[in-house]
């Protein structure tokens, strides 16, 4: 067995010790977000408590602050190409393409020519939407294997192998009805494209959660081809469980794991995770674990054309976060929760020396209460935004865009106030954005302002 030292990159560290500030306020809200079944517990409904000593709030109202972040990640030998429009140049309308949904908390799209969309509804069903239309029969319909008692529980997460035109698999993250993480792997029917085979369920990993929140749900593949699978820290407040800084659990940790090459198997370990066969402060390492230190990494995304990693971190009672991680980084990142919330220590005096910051974040001032990550635009039907990263806020409905600039550092700007409940965005096989209004059951389309 191994040590692990925690690999630094430098562009986006935080250094040194936090002072102490006020307490924050109360938390409105958190998102309809969201581990390992070593036990099988059932939730608690223990509420959120107030938060520990914070540092000063780091934005302004409406306006998330820019943590000072070097050079722009990009993939090892490649500088990025910087926009052509700043962040503050943009200007977006959000158009109602498809409505009628039942709490969407995700879109999706295969990658298999189909030009389909998929709509995850938190209820236990997933619907497609072929040639613009959508279909009366679901494409899967679980309802009955999970439950919806927490805000934050139920069908949470969608993600197509890399050959589903070949193999037709794709993965789901849902809440049992016990209150376990499940993820589970489906084959679409053989006689219908647009329907899964239910009978076809095969359970890759289930995961205790000790409270009915932060239960994460996103699923992601990599470039590498990877499923990357985000957890929570296992709910409450003040990481009241200890798991984002515990190495011996899968809770507060993304999850990096070979799904394809053995189809029999659940999962295997890649053989280059950071903690295979490692201890790190004495403890042993989950060989799944491929980062460390989050609280509810709501939603993630890879970036199309350089690969790097977009985390949106939804924080507690003040802070909230997006980190960006290079193409080229190799793992055994720590985000820093509890010891951090966004880059302000959650507690007095902490040190966060090694700890991997964001690149942004912002308070709750104004009604924010929850980051909903994006995507980076990388579509043909506005070249002008090809390289800008949207995102936006659960509760406050507000949309911002954030881009490399010219500088070496990074700009944010307000794009859209909306009165959305904005649960996610989405991406289509163009690479075109959407936008999810997760109580009126609309998806949006973002386009230009008029």
């Amino acid at each position: 067995m191994r040590s692990i030292i925690l690999p630094v990159i430098a562009a986006v560290l935080v250094a040194g010790a936090c002072a102490s500030a006020p307490t924050a306020p109360a938390a409105a809200p958190a998102t309809p977000a969201t581990g390992d079944s070593d036990v099988i517990s059932t939730p608690s409904s223990a509420p959120e408590e107030p938060a520990a000593a914070q540092t000063e709030a780091t934005a302004q109202l409406n306006l998330p602050t820019v943590t000072p972040s070097p050079t722009p990640p990009s993939p090892a030998g490649a500088e990025p190409a910087l926009p052509v429009l700043a962040p503050d140049q943009v200007e977006i309308a959000l158009e109602a393409a498809y409505e009628g949904f039942e709490l969407p908390v995700f879109l999706a799209e295969p990658a298999d020519g189909s030009g389909r969309l998929f709509v995850v509804e938190k209820t236990g069903t997933i619907r497609v939407i072929v040639d613009g239309q959508i279909q009366a029969e679901p494409f899967l319909d679980i309802g009955d294997k999970i439950t919806t008692r927490g805000n934050e529980q139920g069908l949470l997460g969608l993600a197509f192998v890399p050959d589903f035109a070949e193999t037709g698999h794709f993965f789901v993250n849902y809440t049992d009805v016990s209150g376990t993480t499940t993820v589970e792997r489906y084959t679409v029917a053989a006689d219908n494209p647009n329907r899964a085979n239910v009978s076809s369920a095969f359970t890759i990993l289930t995961v205790a959660q000790p409270a009915p929140n932060h239960n994460a749900g996103m699923l992601d593949f990599g470039p590498d081809g990877y499923l990357y699978v985000p957890f929570g820290d296992g709910g409450a407040a003040n990481d009241r469980f200890g798991n984002g800084q515990n190495p011996s659990t899968l809770l507060g940790k993304i999850l990096r794991l070979d799904v394809t090459s053995d189809p029999t198997q659940p999962y295997l370990i890649p053989a280059d995770n950071p903690f295979v066969d490692a201890s790190w402060n004495g403890q042993d390492v989950r060989d799944e674990v491929w980062a460390i230190g989050l609280r509810n990494p709501w939603r993630t995304s890879f970036d199309r054309a350089t690969g790097d990693f977009w985390v949106a971190d939804v924080g507690q009672n003040q802070i909230e976060e997006v980190n960006v991680v290079p193409a080229r980084a190799a793992g055994g990142l720590n985000f820093g929760w509890p010891i951090m919330e966004g880059s302000s220590c959650f507690r007095a005096g902490c040190d966060a020396t090694g700890l991997y910051g964001p690149v942004v974040d912002y308070t709750h001032e104004g009604g924010n209460c929850s980051v909903t990550g994006g995507y980076v635009y990388r579509g043909r039907a506005f070249p002008q935004w090809n390289g800008i990263y949207f995102y936006g806020d659960y509760c406050s409905g507000r949309i911002w865009v954030l881009a490399p600039d010219s500088a070496g550092g990074w700009t944010n700007a307000l794009v859209e106030d909306t009165d959305l409940t904005l649960s996610s965005f989405g991406q289509d096989q163009q690479g075109e954005l959407y936008a999810l209004d997760y109580r009126s059951g609309v998806v949006y389309h973002l386009t230009l302002a008029p």
